[in-house]
């Protein structure tokens, strides 16, 4: 049941579309007497093969924000621990939970930022925001000093500091920066030219078979063709919460259970 509720999320009115346009051309060059034997390597060659690349792209950018989210969370803890663990003297427990509050109040933000979002611009106001908590970070970190941390220590600390904006970059550069453009539309111009210039191959199934034979392999190949289009345009934003595959970014309540 789940297969077929996942396989249903990449059938939408597109492929109704096409299918429905397949059906017809190919009925129109039944009826116009329009059959050929077309090669069906052009197909591979025209449309699987630049949707193919088009999926192994959108995948890789999701495995690489997938390990640059784990990345930032797991320094903002490690940060946690270092304001909890190496602060010594008083006031030590109000320092930890500050740098609590910090990591929950950046997993937050983030989440606002890329859940949805639109593609970023050089200057837009939750850009400001989410650095606005990586300087409250900086501060925090620079408060140590002050707790006899040596100054070895609050090193490390600003490395994790600086991974942790290195990170949410790369996540800035996977969400600005997709499949390109052009590739996208090639791939939708002759996805959707397909059952137009493959019409007198249907047809011609059709006689050389029976009738039946022609529709039913236009309706599969338009199927699979435009199901693995849907399949790309599902991952092509693995923040947008659209597709089953995309990154869970409400992890803020989960880290209140594990920072204490």
């Amino acid at each position: 049941m789940n297969a077929l509720r996942n396989f249903w999320i990449i059938f939408d009115w597109h492929t109704l579309a096409v299918m429905v346009l397949a059906v017809g051309v190919t009925f129109l060059c039944d009826y116009f007497g329009l059959a050929a034997n077309l090669p069906t390597g052009l197909i591979g060659i025209a449309i699987i093969f630049p949707i193919v690349f088009s999926i192994n792209a959108a995948y890789r950018r999701r495995e690489e924000a997938l390990r640059s989210f784990a990345s930032l969370k797991s320094h903002s803890v490690a940060l946690f621990f270092a304001h909890r663990d190496w602060a010594k003297g008083s006031g030590d427990e109000d320092l930890a939970s500050r740098a609590r509050e910090a990591v929950l109040d950046l997993l937050k933000g983030i989440k606002a930022y890329f859940d949805g979002h639109p593609v970023p611009g050089e200057a837009d106001e939750e850009l400001g925001a989410i650095y606005s908590r990586f300087s409250n970070f900086s501060l925090s970190v620079e408060s140590l000093r002050s707790r006899n941390v040596a100054s070895g220590e609050i090193s490390r600390a600003n490395q994790y500091l600086r991974s942790m904006i290195i990170d949410f970059e790369r996540m800035r550069n996977i969400l600005a920066y997709r499949t390109p453009r052009t590739l996208r539309a090639y791939s939708q111009v002759f996805l959707n030219a397909f059952p137009i210039l493959f019409g007198p191959y249907f047809a011609y199934l059709g006689r050389e078979y029976y009738t039946g034979v022609g529709y039913a392999v236009a309706i599969i190949y338009t199927l699979v063709l435009v199901s693995l289009d849907n399949i790309q345009s599902n991952m092509e934003n693995p923040f947008d919460q659209r597709g089953r595959d995309d990154l869970r970014l409400d992890v803020a309540p989960l880290y209140e259970t594990v920072l204490r």
